[in-house]
């Protein structure tokens, strides 16, 4: 109906239009409709469009225009042909919508209306990634209060929780249940400043990568347990406090020459090892042990191995050490 009431309109301005204009006034009717309905036609290619598209073309549009104008007004202060400065500013308008349009796909509105709204953080920020919430030992660290400042939980890393936890294989699925009945946990607590950032990242697929760009942004480090993601953190330049570094620093010394009781759980690679395992999940390598399997004993340290996936303890017998 609108549309109607629109061509009715522009019809009877153009009749008009070519009564004032004298014989043959039809062509005013005819020139009226068809601006009318190339309207119409532009509007039909409009409504495909996103809404994002239109607003950086008529932004970049704009710019394009005063740009122009500044242009012609600096090296033509004079004037020039009486087409110039409309060329010039067609040309500007185009040049500044096909640029805006073109680098839409970069441009997040809305992650710069929030850093914008977001007041400037004094304290240090902390990013969680999927893996330290699934561990749940950042839980601990949080609560024995050696975890100080803002913990940032990414949507994203959210998302990856949640559907980890809707998947169909039962492990897959425990894990990501235990991973958000920890995070809950850690917003339970009193003064925990945990937040959920829903900034995102659109042209980034892999969470890694966008755990490192979130890094980059806020200023923050990100606490993981997640030997690659480490590197790729170093490589970055970006802050990383890793979990498992943590655990063996604070893991107890144990030097050469020292006894310690021990339940031997398993055989171990060699001949007549066995293997047992000290309460912070330290492997104790027992030399000629492999008898013992089931029972507990006493073991006299030889050496300590320290490597990136943890420390090794390597001991014989106590009464071979004795004989020794």
């Amino acid at each position: 109906m609108v549309r109607g009431v629109f061509l009715a309109v522009a019809a009877a301005l153009g009749t008009l239009w070519g009564w004032a204009a004298g014989p043959p006034f039809p062509w005013g009717t005819v020139t009226a409709l068809g601006v009318a309905l190339g309207g119409l036609a532009v509007e039909a290619l409009l409504r495909r469009v996103p809404a994002r598209a239109v607003l950086c073309a008529a932004c970049g549009g704009l710019a394009g225009f005063a740009g122009a104008e500044g242009l012609f007004r600096v090296f033509w202060p004079g004037g020039a042909a009486p087409l110039g400065r409309p060329l010039a500013a067609l040309a500007g308008m185009y040049l500044g919508a096909a640029v805006a349009v073109t680098k839409l796909p970069e441009l997040n509105l809305a992650a710069a209306i929030r850093i914008l709204k977001e007041p400037p953080r004094a304290e240090s920020v902390k990013i969680l990634d999927t893996s330290v919430i699934i561990d749940g030992r950042v839980a601990d660290v949080l609560e024995a209060g050696f975890l100080e400042g803002t913990l940032v939980v990414p949507a994203f890393v959210l998302r990856e929780l949640q559907h980890i936890a809707d998947s169909s294989d039962p492990l897959k699925r425990n894990r990501g249940r235990r991973g958000l009945d920890i995070l809950q946990k850690m917003q339970r607590k009193a003064g925990a400043g945990v937040e959920i950032s829903e900034q995102e990242f659109p042209e980034i697929r892999e969470v890694d990568a966008k755990l490192v760009a979130l890094a980059k942004r806020l200023g923050a480090a990100v606490v993981t347990n997640d030997f690659n993601l480490n590197k790729v953190c170093e490589l970055h330049g970006v802050r990383v406090l890793n979990v498992n570094e943590l655990t063996n620093a604070l893991r107890p010394v144990v030097l050469p020459g020292e006894d310690m009781r021990v339940y031997v759980l398993k055989e171990g690679k060699e001949a007549n090892q066995g293997v047992a395992y000290l309460d912070d999940g330290t492997m104790v390598v027992i030399d000629n042990g492999r008898r013992h399997i089931g029972q507990t004993i006493d073991v006299c340290v030889t050496s300590v191995l320290q490597t990136t996936a943890g420390r090794m303890i390597f001991s014989r017998l106590k009464e071979e050490a004795e004989a020794a």
